[in-house]
């Protein structure tokens, strides 16, 4: 999934925002620090989910039979292996609806 720098950048507002809320929390670092820190970490995970979607289709382009994008049998296999993906990195299940 792709999210523009500024998506980012707003979704990391939206949760420093829903942080301070928490009264059980206390900041360490200056807010725009770690709001700098949450962008980091979604740049670095929407790359890993790159990769993975990346892996996934190459292996299904990979099938000796060829299965068309878009078809019944193309999205039961890309489901299975993301989630076999997924699981191999340690990441909790995801369904594809969660993603998008």
């Amino acid at each position: 999934m792709r999210l523009s720098r500024e998506k980012t950048v707003r979704l990391s507002h939206r949760i420093i925002d829903l942080l301070v809320t928490i009264d059980d929390l206390d900041f360490v670092e200056d807010r725009d620090t770690i709001r700098l820190e949450i962008v980091t970490i979604l740049q670095e995970l929407l790359k890993q989910e790159e990769q993975v979607d990346a892996e996934v289709r190459a292996k299904i382009a990979s099938q000796k039979k060829e299965i068309l994008e878009g078809s019944e049998e193309w999205d039961i296999l890309y489901r299975r292996y993301y989630a076999e993906s997924l699981k191999r990195m340690g990441v909790a299940e995801v369904t594809p609806e969660q993603r998008r």
